[in-house]
């Protein structure tokens, strides 16, 4: 492990306070191989913001289910290019259109075996293609306190399943401190944003989750 459990909870007591921005720096000055991640959902743009004006070579993975609306399309469009992302894009094998040939359209929480399948081969595949690809030890990503229960339980520095050290330089902000950040530096958001592989809001589609 990257840190000690005891170095852990340190750093959230020291990191609790500090900027988005210096959690970015934090990270990044532990050495190790690191990426970020985006969805490119509603209000993305405030974490991708603070990497570009700190460490804007940082790899961002963003897994595209192929089922995204085109709202979203467009501001991963505009942002990847206003803010010169070094984005790294990983798709599953399958198109949505031949899945959706020989399985039929996106499945319903109801069907649980289908959903489970569905998730694991447009969400999960794909990102685990990224980490075999990029090696991490740590991973920046936008989870906040607020959104899941399951996020509840960790913090600004948490052990994924997998063994990468967690970051998330947002984790303490609220709704309306995201949307004061957006509002003040002019950043597209995908207003319009549909994730099939969680449905409803609340809900993890395993990426945070997957051991």
């Amino acid at each position: 492990m990257l840190l000690t459990s005891e170095e852990i909870k340190a750093a959230n007591q020291r990191l609790k306070t500090a900027s988005a921005s210096d959690i970015v720096r934090w990270a990044v000055s532990l050495g190790s191989a690191t990426i970020a991640t985006t969805s490119f959902g509603p209000n993305s743009g405030a974490l991708l913001h603070v990497i570009s004006n700190t460490t804007p070579k940082l790899p961002i993975i963003w897994v595209d289910s192929g089922y995204n609306v085109p709202d979203c399309y467009r501001t991963a469009d505009q942002l990847t290019q206003d803010l010169e992302l070094n984005l790294h894009v990983y798709t599953p094998i399958m198109t949505a259109e031949r899945r959706t040939a020989l399985d039929g359209g996106i499945p319903t929480l109801d069907e649980t075996d289908r959903h489970r399948r569905f998730t694991r081969d447009v969400k999960l595949e794909p990102f685990q293609r990224a980490l075999s690809e990029h090696r991490p030890k740590v991973w920046i990503s936008g989870i906040r306190k607020t959104e899941t229960k399951h996020r509840q339980s960790l913090d600004i520095v948490s052990v994924d399943g997998r063994g990468v050290l967690k970051v998330a330089p947002l984790f303490h902000w609220s709704d309306a401190q995201v949307e004061t950040y957006m509002r003040e530096h002019n950043l597209p958001s995908c207003k319009h944003y549909f994730d099939p592989t969680k449905v409803i809001a609340g809900r993890e589609c395993g990426l945070h989750t997957a051991a």
